[in-house]
């Protein structure tokens, strides 16, 4: 049992507090942060029963992120705000002594590049400060990492081929919306495309690769290959794995619209004058957009998202495939919330249970996959995501 404090109340925000109000005996007080507190209210006051307190914070400002720390006294930060905010917030939480878990990994604002290089950095400050980090705990990154995992301590003795496969095949039935925050999202889909191979990095164009695969319950779709953070630690962690990548469904509706805002400009990340003032394209297209968090109500259909692996076991090769499917409509009855938000929000908040149980806390910087896989996946199910198995199969890889 211990206390925590939640930064960020978004579609993926309201779904981990959802998760963690629900079990007082892990979470004894909840605290709700954001730099719009009515957000925080309306998200406390939705979930009801006086569990979760709320405060306004700017996720940018180390000074009053440590204010903040220091009054609520947490065990935990959660930070489920933008990754622009993710190395603030761990300052934060080296300078008032609390350990930290995110859902995705540091980018600058000025760049559209992610990868782990800046908060691996942390490692030994948190090592000397006897606190634990926990990096990427949603779903790809996180739950990813976890069944790849699960797999090599169960299945494998050496994977050699990992295919990330996340298919969203639901409908929200707008002309075009991003199912997380639009600016990250974009800045995500339209960088170049990477995937590892042979102890290299190889480059692509953006979304250059695709073909059809097939999804449980859904049939095939048109996947793209993009990178993917959880990529890096995979390969880092498990240094048998010759090939790794990581492919996305799109329809072509959507394609069509992305490739229509980056023609004419509103995909740009630096700085525009319009009038006098400046604006940043990007974020004024963010502005006009559906918001992620109010395509729960009418969304069909339902995501699925796995890890495709080859490998070997006994000396024989080996096929495995391990996912989860899940219903926009089943997460939206329970938390208000689409299947994107739900299947990321989850995972965070069984993070969270891992370190509050002293299961997933170890001093330093890690990775999901650095710790046991069992536990967390034990809980998995229970918590709304079961996942499934099957073995020697056509990956289609």
């Amino acid at each position: 049992m211990g206390k925590v404090l939640q930064i960020g109340a978004g579609g993926v925000g309201t779904v981990v507090a959802h998760k963690m109000a629900h079990l007082p005996e892990i979470f004894s007080e909840i605290t709700l942060a954001s730099r719009t507190k009515a957000k925080c209210d309306a998200v406390a006051a939705a979930i009801g029963g006086g569990r979760i307190q709320t405060a306004q914070v700017d996720a940018d400002n180390v000074d009053e992120l440590i204010a903040l720390i220091n009054k609520v006294k947490p065990d935990l930060v959660v930070n489920v705000a933008l990754p622009y905010q993710d190395l603030t917030i761990m300052d934060a939480c080296l300078a008032t002594g609390v350990s930290y878990l995110d859902t995705a990994n540091y980018e600058p604002k000025d760049v559209a590049h992610f990868e782990y290089s800046w908060q691996w950095a942390y490692k030994e400050h948190f090592e000397k400060a006897g606190l634990t980090a926990i990096l990427g705990c949603g779903f790809d990154p996180g739950v990813s990492g976890v069944f790849t995992a699960y797999a090599a301590k169960h299945h494998f003795d050496e994977i050699h081929y990992l295919d990330i496969v996340d298919c969203n095949a639901g409908n929200h039935h707008k002309a075009f919306a991003t199912n997380f925050n639009p600016e990250i999202n974009i800045r995500e889909i339209t960088q170049k495309g990477r995937y590892y191979k042979d102890g290299k990095w190889i480059q692509t164009g953006a979304l250059e690769i695709h073909k059809a695969l097939t999804y449980p319950n859904i049939g095939p779709r048109d996947s793209y290959l993009m990178y993917h953070e959880e990529l890096e630690s995979l390969v880092k962690n498990f240094p048998t794995i010759k090939q790794a990548r990581f492919w996305m469904t799109f329809g072509q509706e959507y394609l069509t619209h992305l490739r229509v805002i980056q023609d004419i400009g509103m995909a740009r990340i630096d700085e525009v004058d319009y009038n006098g003032v400046k604006i940043v394209p990007l974020q004024f297209l963010k502005a006009v957009l559906p918001n992620p968090q109010d395509l729960g109500a009418n969304y069909e259909g339902e995501t699925s998202i796995g890890c495709r692996i080859r490998g070997i076991k006994d000396g024989k090769e080996r096929t495995y495939y391990i996912y989860n499917n899940c219903s926009h409509q089943e997460a939206y009855k329970e938390t208000g919330m689409q299947a994107v938000s739900y299947t990321t929000g989850v995972p965070a908040a069984l993070g969270a249970e891992m370190f509050m149980k002293g299961i997933w806390k170890k001093p330093g910087v890690w990775n999901v996959e650095d710790f046991d896989p069992d536990p967390f996946l034990a809980r998995l199910g229970e918590q709304g995501l079961p996942w499934v198995e099957q073995f020697d199969i056509d990956l289609e890889l």
